[in-house]
């Protein structure tokens, strides 16, 4: 089996959008057909594949191929690639803070207030948008569309780093790292009180809140896994009385599961929600905290992902990011440590 050459045939498409050929020699009977492709074509993800496959873009020797299913035989394999397909959103030249790039993935510092996505109500200044102005040509286009993939959101108001996608082969790699939670996440909280005990797990399930279904909650039945390592890392404000909780805490906390609103759903169950979380901070804090939260001018939760390690998903190479809070979450943890 021969790595695919990528060659030009302007005589099967319209000569101002040329389609791209990959050709390779499969010498892998009895194995299935689309398993052999993906070997072949390693930029390509097996969906992909199947794709083009139903779409009649893959020949052996000539012959049309329209079943994935089906064993390969031995031959010369040509995937006619389709034009990229322009993206939905439109590329908008957002400065962003990029800690590593290569030829298929970007990871980046999100600033709060940036969506991850084109969504209602954000239609956009996403991060969407702002890669596809950045990355330009080099998007090779993640199922067909020049698009990058987002493999994890954070939400618009929270903080810290991010990795997304810009070739097929790096989306399917890191979407399986995701799911099997092979990734490394750790995130700096600033919360009312602290949790108690200083240092634990916790393993609930998330779903949609019974009461609210715009919230996320812990359930006794239904929802999904979630895990959740925190450790109190620095605590503010001497207790009303002995025994008593603190009025602030820094709090660490590293993911074992992805589920939406994760952190903020499992300190806030803990009785001590994440400071400025509107949707999840039951309860007031402290007055001298609220004076502190005016002052340092923070306006959304605080809550920022200060760590991102992962194994790359097409060189191997173990790579680990990790960024500070940002100015708001900064001064605020300043401001607190004077109570």
């Amino acid at each position: 089996m021969s790595y695919p050459d990528l060659i030009d045939d302007e005589d099967l498409s319209p000569a101002s959008t040329p389609a791209k050929l990959l050709e390779a020699r499969i010498d892998a009977p009895g194995v299935r057909l689309d398993k052999a492709l993906a070997e072949a074509f390693p930029a390509l993800s097996r969906a992909r594949l199947q794709a083009l496959l139903a779409e009649g873009a893959v020949t052996r020797d000539g012959a049309i191929l329209t079943g994935g299913s089906a064993k390969a035989q031995p031959g010369l394999y040509v995937v006619a690639l389709p034009p990229v397909a322009p993206a939905t959103p439109q590329p908008q030249a957002i400065p962003l803070t990029i800690l590593y790039e290569d030829a298929d993935l970007i990871v980046i510092d999100k600033p709060a207030g940036m969506a991850a996505h084109p969504a209602p109500g954000t239609p956009d200044g996403t991060l969407v948008n702002a890669l596809l102005a950045h990355c330009g040509d080099s998007l090779s286009g993640i199922g067909g569309v020049a698009r990058p993939g987002i493999v994890h959101r954070l939400d618009k108001d929270t903080s810290g780093v991010m990795v997304a996608a810009k070739t097929d082969r790096a989306h399917q790699g890191l979407s399986t790292l995701f799911a099997t939670h092979d990734i490394g996440r750790t995130y700096i909280a600033l919360t009312r009180g602290a949790p108690s005990p200083s240092k634990a797990r916790i393993v609930t399930r998330i779903g949609r809140s019974t009461g609210d279904r715009k919230k996320m909650a812990v359930l006794k039945a239904g929802g999904r896994e979630a895990i959740t390592d925190y450790v109190v890392q620095a605590t503010y404000g001497e207790p009303a009385k002995a025994g008593g909780a603190p009025m602030a805490a820094r709090v660490a906390c590293t993911l074992h599961t992805g589920r939406t609103h994760q952190i903020r759903v499992h300190l806030s169950s803990k009785g001590s929600p994440i400071l400025g979380d509107a949707t999840y901070g039951s309860g007031s804090p402290a007055i001298p905290v609220r004076a502190a939260i005016a002052e340092a001018g923070l306006t959304r939760q605080a809550l920022h992902a200060a760590v991102l390690g992962f194994v790359h998903p097409v060189t191997g190479e173990q790579l680990r990011f990790e960024t500070a809070p940002p100015a708001d979450m900064m001064a605020l943890e300043a401001l607190l440590s004077d109570l």
